[in-house]
């Protein structure tokens, strides 16, 4: 496979859209002439893929009406799509994509046509505002994650796609409440200590999302822990990406970096020192706990080489008044012990859920986690998915020209956002990228 180039953002093929009637006895096909773009969203940040289709509508695709006269377009419709980028690579294939119409506006009309936008979700977004979870789960935290996800619909999600859920190394038992699926799945995730890749007391914190390829249950620092799937350099060179130098894979277009860290802010927050302020109701006493950077970051998978350091001369005397935000809780003591009558008795004084060893760990790590964005975009490449990392370098800020890669800047990234685009005209593939810390650790290895 040859590299890309810029001549690559050009060549795509959009295989199938078709929409499907909710009594199934009709259909129409919106790959063919009439139609303009199609947009596909994926994000670590977002429970599932979502995707934008825009099609030229002129009056006689049904049965001599309009799609959404003849069909009719009313929403829940699915629809089937396949599209690939210049090297082939599929989303739609194996496995299958199919959404759902959430939201049907018409853009721009006159009296011969219409633009009209379709706007798609998973399945499993709409069932999520059907299903709510009202039974007892024990265990472990990453069965739980399974287990509503796949039960039967009614009782859980009833998906039928590919599961991928990192092992957790905590319990926690619950009552479902008649909560949502999805805001149940995100409380869950903050409570969440990893098997593998975390340390109880020293980090937690996981994202739960999907992708083309399925749903996706992953710690933090196992997102971090990734060897990067693409190396990509942004330079302003105005070869088309025709010299790419070895080890890239191509060329991003354009670059834009964020700094998230405002000190005030990430103060408020909590991203570096927190408080803990436990009360045990049985026994009337309270413990209080400060979880700081310091103590946690070399427990800790990193992008870069360092955590931001802060100045010393902020620092407050005394290891108990060292903290920016505090939280307070019960202790959650003899809540929903498993086992018979006798056991759930001599489990009376254990914890369901540690507190001081967990909760403001993963306030501090997603905090940490979100300090350093940027944003590219690159020829179009359905290879990629949120949640992969990549290798990224950008030039060195200096006077006069620089082969030299940013020290601070490039390095390991995380994909929590990506949109393919496509077009009559185009393909092109936008990344939102983040990580936690900064300076340029490994080197680029590409892979194509």
């Amino acid at each position: 496979m040859s590299k890309k180039t810029t001549v690559d953002s050009f060549s795509s093929s959009v295989e199938t859209l078709k929409v499907i009637s909710n009594d199934k006895t009709k259909n129409v096909e919106l790959a063919g002439e009439g139609f303009s773009a199609l947009y596909y969203y994926e994000s670590i940040l977002s429970d599932t893929v979502k995707a934008s289709i825009h099609y030229v509508e002129t009056g006689s695709s049904v049965d001599g009406k309009n799609v959404i006269e003849g069909l009719p377009l009313v929403g829940t419709e699915k629809v089937e799509l396949k599209f690939s980028d210049a090297a082939g690579e599929k989303i739609g294939d194996t496995p299958k994509l199919e959404l759902y119409v959430n939201k049907v506006t018409p853009l721009a009309s006159d009296t011969r046509k219409e633009v009209v936008k379709l706007d798609l979700v998973s399945k499993e977004f709409e069932l999520n505002e059907k299903v709510r979870l009202r039974k007892r789960y024990d265990g472990k935290i990453s069965d739980h994650i399974k287990t509503i996800l796949t039960d039967t619909i009614g009782e859980g999600l009833g998906t039928e796609k590919n599961v991928e859920i990192e092992d957790t190394a905590n319990n926690f038992n619950f009552i479902g409440n008649n909560k949502k699926s999805f805001w149940t799945l995100n409380w869950l995730s903050k409570k969440a200590v990893s098997a593998e890749n975390q340390k109880l007391g020293k980090s937690a914190g996981y994202f739960f999302y999907e992708t083309s390829e399925g749903y996706f249950f992953k710690s933090i620092d196992g997102l971090l822990s990734q060897e990067p799937k693409r190396s990509i350099i942004y330079n302003e060179s105005s070869d088309g990406g025709d010299h790419i130098p070895p080890r890239y894979d191509y060329q991003a277009f354009e670059y834009e970096k964020n700094n998230l860290i405002e000190a005030q802010k990430k103060l408020m927050i909590g991203a570096f020192s927190t408080k803990v302020v436990l009360f045990d109701p049985f026994k009337a006493v309270y413990e209080v706990v400060t979880p700081n950077l310091e103590e946690t970051q070399e427990q800790l998978k990193l992008a870069g080489k360092d955590l931001p350091k802060l100045n010393d001369e902020l620092n407050i005397p005394g290891k108990d008044r060292e903290f920016s935000r505090a939280t307070y809780y019960l202790l959650d003591k003899g809540t929903l012990p498993t086992g018979d009558t006798n056991q759930q008795i001599e489990k009376s004084d254990e914890e369901n859920f540690e507190y001081r060893s967990i909760l403001n760990q993963s306030i501090m790590r997603y905090n940490q986690f979100l300090s350093f964005t940027a944003t590219i975009t690159i020829p179009g490449d359905f290879t990629l998915h949120a949640g992969d990392a990549i290798f990224l370098d950008v030039p060195l800020l200096e006077e006069g020209d620089t082969t030299e890669p940013s020290a601070m800047d490039s390095g390991l990234y995380i994909i929590t956002d990506l949109t393919h685009y496509i077009s009559s005209s185009e393909t092109l593939t936008r990344l939102g990228l983040v990580r936690d810390s900064f300076g340029r650790k490994g080197k680029p290895t590409g892979k194509i």
